[in-house]
């Protein structure tokens, strides 16, 4: 049996911390978009599709090593979804050959490769089994979205997410603590809401900002024309989204990335609870080290 380190990954692999045991399949490296400003994970790799060749060979070596039963698997890797839905359904096939049982194909996306897909080719990629997609949501604010970058606005966010829905395909929304800044703030908590509200994820999952030496956002910080929340701030904030989402009480909220001050996780049916322990956070910090609060923390990592 090969080692598992010949497996073609190509540059950074990621996965959901929940994700740790999934096994992961590069069907894509690189990402195809590459211009966010605070991302430099795939900076020194260029976008392209893995050949199926490749694809089958580590299919292989996956299925030495997992069940045959095998549920879940991702594709990686920036965004697989910027393949055709013919070379997704092709890859799905393929999978399948070698995990006749998988009920999942889950993967790393975003709204601008998703919402050129049209409705009929969803559906397909749902019937494929390709579900539980994670998507770098980010902030339903229109602000955010073009602070950051992203290529995209929120009246795509919704239509996109509409298409989704129809489709049956649960998706994870991926949110950026503070993005918004200083300058957005108030409608970044607003507005994500609305957004989540409308089209509600089975899980929610934020992380802290992190400005990464090298990235156009740290250049905007050092310029004056992105200013950081504190660390009360984004305390704060995250109590207000909470607060503020009306969604299914089976939806999880993951707040313990290492990047977040306040290590909170829980189903939403406990808001409460939620919003409790992220107080008795801010108690703490304000008792121990209260002169964390009024500052920005650096953190280096997405």
């Amino acid at each position: 049996m090969m080692e598992v380190n010949e497996m073609h990954y190509t540059g950074p692999v990621y996965r959901h911390p929940l994700e740790a045991n999934t096994p992961i399949l590069e069907i894509t490296y690189g990402c195809s978009w590459n211009k966010c400003v605070f991302c430099n994970m795939y900076k020194d790799v260029k976008f392209g599709a893995s050949p199926m060749d490749h694809i089958e060979e580590d299919l292989q070596e996956l299925a030495g090593i997992y069940p045959h039963n095998l549920r879940k698997i991702i594709v990686a890797n920036g965004d697989p979804f910027a393949l055709s839905t013919k070379r997704l359904l092709e890859i799905s096939s393929l999978i399948r050959k070698y995990f006749p049982e998988i009920s999942i194909i889950s993967c790393q996306t975003s709204i601008r490769n998703i919402m050129h897909k049209k409705q009929e080719e969803l559906n397909q990629l749902a019937e494929a089994k390709y579900d539980d997609i994670y998507i770098g949501i980010e902030s339903g604010c229109d602000g955010v979205l073009k602070q950051l970058n992203k290529g995209y606005t929120s009246k795509q966010e919704y239509e996109t997410l509409e298409k989704l829905k129809n489709s049956k395909i649960r998706y994870i929304a991926l949110l950026m603590g503070g993005a918004g800044g200083k300058k957005y703030r108030d409608e970044n908590i607003e507005d994500t809401a609305k957004l989540l509200n409308t089209y509600p994820p089975m899980m929610i999952s934020i992380i802290t900002t992190g400005i990464a030496t090298g990235t156009k956002l740290a250049q905007m910080r050092d310029d004056g024309e992105f200013v950081q929340l504190t660390e009360r701030e984004i305390l704060e904030d995250e109590i207000a989204l909470i607060e503020a989402l009306d969604v299914p009480n089976s939806t999880y909220f993951y707040g313990h990335h290492q990047n977040n001050v306040a290590k909170v996780s829980g189903h939403l049916k406990n808001k409460d609870d939620l919003v409790a322990k992220f107080r008795e956070r801010l108690e703490y910090f304000e008792d121990n080290q209260p002169e964390i609060l009024d500052i920005s923390l650096a953190r280096e990592y997405l």
